[in-house]
């Protein structure tokens, strides 16, 4: 194997059409911390410690086009850890409360893998896949 040019995701750059909505999720929901806020850009960055998702707001919400992950261009869907079956499990029952989170599939095995996953969309229109390994 060659080495990579690259050494990870410095950070994941989402537009979405509701920034305070979507930081409410990220902080709330799933413990990030705010790290930075450029109000006149306007972009927040959270983080989990490890990764870092800066939000952009998208300048006219109501005439922005929604990702269609079938016919459009761009990211397919964010997947992000968590740590192993059972927190999988409790976020699943959390994220079914939270308003503005659609959840595609409950969590389920990944395949013939001892990985299980879920899908959703977060407020804003991002499809987030949640992963764990076993415990």
């Amino acid at each position: 194997m060659s080495d990579p040019v690259t050494q990870g995701a410095h950070h994941i750059g989402l537009t979405v059409p509701d920034i305070a909505a979507t930081k409410a999720f990220f902080t709330d929901v799933l413990g990030y911390d705010v790290v930075a806020e450029r109000p006149a850009y306007p972009a927040v960055f959270v983080s989990d410690g490890v990764t870092m998702i800066t939000l952009w707001q998208a300048g006219d919400p109501a005439t922005a086009t929604p990702f269609d992950r079938r016919t459009n261009i761009g990211l397919h869907h964010l997947a992000l850890n968590v740590a192993g079956h059972e927190a999988l499990a409790a976020l699943a029952e959390t994220l079914k409360a939270t308003d503005g989170v659609q959840i595609e599939f409950a969590p389920k095995a990944l395949g013939e893998t001892p990985l299980r996953h879920m899908m959703t969309t977060i407020p804003g229109g991002i499809r987030v896949e949640f992963i764990a390994a076993p415990a």
